[in-house]
């Protein structure tokens, strides 16, 4: 295994998928590291079956030689850092790479963040219209080289190590010498399934990570073998929600949507001292404020900006994200698991979610949106296509009613932040959110105070 780097220059002069704010006004830097090498390939052992339990079987098939990238923010100060490595599975569903470590949890918690490219799809694209690192900028990324994703389980493993508490550092060091303790390995959506057979399958090969967040998962492991990307829109019904994850030596959170609670409603699995799921009610797999942000990305990188779904649904994940992360770097530095929360209720044999006379689901975690709401947000789509499919649904009050419940501004106001402060108590939001979260409501009650209904 090689790490060259840092990594600069190129088309474009700057790495892709870079933040949009500026790090070093945070404390921060930002690196680009190339790792090449062999990957081991595996395969379900002969016989085994790989069932809803979770005890999956691997075994080495082979090796392929690849060379991929990470990126890597870090305290510019190591008396800053924490000592927790967050590792996150960059996504590949639309044909290159998303992934989102400027959190406030990240850049004011100390976290160092590495991005590791490790699909075929990130680094090469589709087919059909290529936007992977290769095509985006072959100055740059020219020699990288993924080929194929039965590698992606052991690349992930190896960039583990290579930032890990036990890493070589000898040559080239991503993280500069700092001190680290622990590693959390992240997955989103599609990168979430394929941490599930991660956790699953190669974890009980040999520990890398000290912790494992699987956010907005769809109830599914990724196979080993082949390349297809399987997106939710394209799985048969029957494949989501078919499997647990297995009991582990290390802590592990699924941290889901409404739309992903729907889907792994019959998976669903007791919380212990080494699993929690949190579930939070009236959220859905993208939120407009996460869209903001992807669609400023692909404008620099690809000078188009898309056109945000007025309609698509409203409630920030980003703070439960966070909130999330809080609790499970203590976890996994010994301290307690982080509470357990209400799930989100369903009713009858589909089954559907039980919704209150406002139309937002009952149960689960209740972000403040959903406890003092000025609209309906929720999991159901506008539109039948597959954005619309993950982008849910935001219907405004409008004046009449938003008077009926509030009176003015300032009683709506004063409501939402109760409904803060109780999110905060039940661990499910950080108090540094609050403020932040109180000006945008503001905004947000003007929005549905002005909509016609």
């Amino acid at each position: 295994m090689g790490i060259q780097g840092p990594i600069t220059g190129g088309k474009h002069g700057w790495a892709f998928g870079k933040p949009l704010l500026d790090l070093t006004a945070r404390g921060y830097v930002e690196q680009e590291f190339f790792l090449s090498g062999d990957a081991v390939t595996y395969r379900p052992v002969p016989g085994s079956e790989w069932g809803r339990d979770g005890l999956w079987h691997a075994e080495p098939k082979g090796t392929m030689p690849f060379k991929t990238r990470l990126l890597v923010y870090r305290p510019t100060d190591a008396k800053a850092f924490n000592g927790t490595v967050v590792m996150c599975w960059n996504n590949v569903t639309a044909g290159y790479e998303l992934f989102h470590g400027e959190s406030p949890e990240i850049l004011g918690g100390g976290y160092a963040y590495v991005a590791a490219s490790v699909q075929r799809a990130g680094v090469h694209g589709f087919p059909v219209a290529p936007q992977g690192l290769t095509a985006w900028d072959p100055q740059r990324y020219g020699e990288l080289s993924i080929p194929s994703d039965e590698g992606s389980y052991d690349i992930f493993a190896q960039v583990g190590r290579a930032v890990g508490p036990n890493r070589d550092r000898s040559g080239v060091d991503p993280l500069a010498g700092l001190q680290v303790k622990n590693v959390i390995a992240i997955g989103a959506s599609q990168s979430a399934g394929r941490l599930a057979t991660y956790v699953n399958a190669i974890h009980p090969l040999g520990r890398v990570f000290d912790g494992f967040m699987l956010q907005i998962y769809f109830g599914a492991g990724a196979p080993l073998e082949g390349d297809r990307i399987l997106v939710p829109s394209e799985r048969p019904r029957l494949f989501r929600g078919v499997n647990v994850i297995r009991a582990l030596d290390v802590p592990a959170m699924i941290v889901n949507s409404e739309l992903e609670a729907i889907a792994c409603y019959r998976v669903r699995q007791p919380d212990t001292d080494r699993f929690v799921t949190w579930e939070s009610a009236g959220t859905t797999h993208v939120a407009a404020q996460t869209q903001v942000v992807r669609n400023k990305k692909y404008e620099r990188e690809f000078g188009v900006q898309p056109v945000l779904a007025q309609s698509m649904n409203r409630i920030a994940l980003t703070p439960y994200y966070d909130a999330a992360l809080h609790a499970l770097e203590r976890w996994v530095d010994g301290g307690d698991p982080p509470p357990s929360q209400p799930l989100i209720e369903f009713s009858g044999d589909k089954p559907e979610v039980v919704r209150d006379q406002h139309g937002i689901a009952k149960g689960g975690i209740r972000l403040p949106q959903a406890d003092a709401p000025v609209a309906t947000n929720s999991s159901i789509p506008v539109s039948p296509d597959y954005p619309g499919s993950l982008r849910g649904s935001n219907t405004p009050f409008g004046a009449a009613k938003l008077t009926a419940l509030y009176g003015t501004q300032a009683g709506y106001l004063a409501q939402f932040d109760a409904a803060a402060q109780r999110a905060v108590r039940a661990g499910v939001m950080l108090a540094r959110d609050v403020g932040p979260l109180l000006e945008e409501a503001a905004a947000e009650y003007r929005r549905s105070y002005a909509a016609a209904v």
